[in-house]
């Protein structure tokens, strides 16, 4: 195995099966890394963005929100005040880490590409993130 870059249309990517031989086999590859890039940085700032909606959304603290519902009318048929966002803390945080999980796992297959140490997959990794930071980044635009 090579340990610095080098062009060729040959190589073996992620996974046995993943074996390139041809040049469109390369350009089919590199295509999908470059996919797999953009979604990458895509997963990355909706992140942010959920992250940000979410901090936004909750209330500031549990025990401001318990003074509130004391000083207003509150009947014995509601559910008590702390459950619904605790539960609506609870299914944030835990949709934010399968999004975290995702982004992980998608970031270690892009690392293990480049290790494969072929630039044109190196490449399809470079324009792949900045694609993906070009189309994604106007979305992080906070209102």
């Amino acid at each position: 195995m090579e340990m610095h870059f080098f062009f060729s249309d040959k190589v073996v990517l992620l996974f046995d099966f993943w074996n390139v031989h041809s040049p469109a086999g390369m350009a089919l590859s590199v295509l999908v890394i470059l996919l797999l890039a953009v979604l990458y940085e895509s997963i990355k700032f909706g992140k942010a963005k959920l992250l940000h909606q979410s901090l936004v959304s909750m209330p500031t603290s549990t025990s401001q929100q318990r003074e509130e519902t004391d000083q207003g009318s509150s009947s014995s048929s509601e559910l008590p005040p702390v459950s619904r966002p605790g539960l609506r803390w609870f299914l944030c945080h835990f949709g934010q880490s399968l999004i975290h999980i995702a982004q992980v796992v998608i970031g270690y297959f892009i690392m293990l590409a480049v290790m494969s140490y072929n630039a044109w997959i190196f490449l399809g990794v470079v324009l792949g993130s900045a694609v993906g930071y070009y189309l994604a980044y106007p979305l992080l635009r906070i209102d």
